[in-house]
């Protein structure tokens, strides 16, 4: 661990190796475009069923619209990035770089494709530093080489007693979780990062938020080659225009944008002392309906809060909140049966799954039949179909989800064939699901995977 405080950040006295002019014929002759990047929540990590992350889905899209395999170099730690990448390891590096002055020193910026804060996060129930005066003498940490780091040096001109230490053993996730233990009194992340990993540790809270905007981009040698450079910001600029970066923006920050303490803590405390007795149902109903188990006990949660005994005033009733037209059509004759209520949600959500159009892709596919099952059919239909009409694409959640709030208002619902609707509901059930799945997805990550190490280079094949 490094103690900070004393003088700025050390620049990166590493000689370049040079790029060729020729560098992104040479990536199209041998087929491979190599991307520098880091494990984490915000850059690459691997789920249930294959890698994820808004840096490798935008990087595999490059090396797709090059026509070339994606090769990824994993890196131990953020401070160890730059100095890879002017060595010649990888051409591009994408692992959530913030534009500042110091790194433009030695790299080049691509376009920036998102905007984030720095924040100061403490745990709740303990002092809050309201400002950066409230700093002084708390035992702080951030990661090494991080913007958060640059901006303390920042800060500390006008603040000379500021102190902090920075570790390159660490990343923002695990100073995260030491706040939340009580091992570090604060740290200071991305705004990204808080709001994902405030959904596994509800009890930390931001403190405040550093001055000046940032801006995500991608980082190059300063001598990178022109063709290259231009190729990657034609890239961005072209997925901006299409929208597909809101789209992927969405997919992974959708769920988070709207934190609620209290649900989430609750939700936590019954997936170890509630979710155990129904785990073995969920299972075989996701079985039966080929749908993850853990998505049918996120909704389930969000229906009943796994109440098997649940009753609505407009009368659908347990785990899964079935209508007993529902449970009818799906031969549930005991909607307050755990088992035959998770068996007769799972058969209704895969009946909604498989009932749109084919060119829906997942996971749009499955937000889409989420919420159908939340507001009806006909009414996702309504909404899809005053998407297009608008020129959006009605096979995108991200898109969709905009026109269902309109459906409660007379100028738009008596436009369309099935009428009103309270459309602000599903766009909310939604969002829940996904926030209470991904909680699950993690704990049981944390659980299976807790010694797991990520692969020091992948490969992926062009699409």
């Amino acid at each position: 661990m490094l103690l900070a405080g004393v003088c700025t950040l050390p620049l990166f006295f590493v000689i370049d190796r040079p790029q060729t002019t020729d560098t992104l014929a040479q990536i199209k002759r041998t087929g491979v475009l190599r991307v520098l990047t880091i494990n984490g929540p915000n850059t690459y990590y691997e789920g249930a069923n294959g890698a994820l992350g808004l840096e490798y889905d935008l990087a595999a899209s490059f090396a797709d619209s090059l026509g070339v395999d994606l090769t990824l170099e994993v890196t131990d730690n953020f401070a160890s990035l730059i100095p890879r990448l002017l060595r010649g390891d990888a051409h591009i590096a994408a692992a959530g770089f913030t534009i500042t002055e110091q790194r433009r020193q030695v790299l080049k910026f691509s376009r920036p494709f998102e905007q984030i804060h720095q924040q100061a996060v403490y745990l709740r129930g303990s002092k809050r530093p309201r400002r950066v005066e409230d700093l002084l003498g708390r035992h702080i940490e951030v990661v090494a080489g991080s913007s958060a780091s640059e901006r303390l040096a920042e800060l500390k001109v006008h603040h000379p007693d500021l102190r902090w230490a920075e570790t390159s053993g660490k990343d923002a996730e695990e100073l995260l979780a030491d706040v939340w233990a009580g091992r570090l009194e604060v740290t200071i992340t991305d705004s990204q990062t808080v709001a994902l990993v405030q959904q596994h540790h509800p009890q930390i809270k931001v403190a405040f938020v550093l001055p000046h905007e940032e801006h995500l981009a991608w980082a190059f040698p300063r001598n990178v080659d022109p063709a290259l450079y231009s190729a990657g910001n034609e890239f961005l600029r072209s997925i901006k225009q299409s929208g597909e970066l809101n789209r992927l923006i969405d997919r992974y920050y959708g769920a988070v944008q709207r934190f609620d303490y209290l649900n989430v803590a609750t939700y936590r405390r019954r997936i170890f002392n509630t979710l155990p007795v129904y785990e073995p149902l969920f299972r075989a109903g996701g079985e039966q309906a080929r749908l993850d188990w853990r998505l049918l006990a996120a909704q389930a949660y969000q229906e009943s809060q796994w109440d098997p005994k649940a009753v609505s005033p407009t009368g659908v009733r347990g785990m899964m909140q079935l209508t007993k037209v529902t449970a009818d059509r799906f031969d549930i004759p005991d909607r307050e049966d755990p088992e035959q209520s998770i068996l007769g949600g799972a058969r209704y959500l895969r009946h909604l799954i498989d009932r749109l159009p084919r060119e829906i892709q997942d996971p749009d596919r499955t937000w889409l039949a989420l919420a159908a099952y939340n507001v009806g059919f006909g009414h996702l239909k309504d909404a899809r179909i005053l998407t297009r009409q608008n020129g959006l694409d009605p096979n995108k959640w991200v898109d969709v989800k905009e026109f269902l709030p309109l459906l409660s208002i007379p100028k738009w619902y008596k436009t369309t064939k099935h009428g009103y609707a309270r459309g602000h509901e599903p766009v909310k059930y939604v969002t829940r699901i996904r926030s209470f799945h991904d909680i699950l997805v993690k704990i049981e990550e944390q659980e299976e995977h807790r010694h797991g190490a990520p692969q020091p280079q992948l490969t992926f094949p062009a699409a």
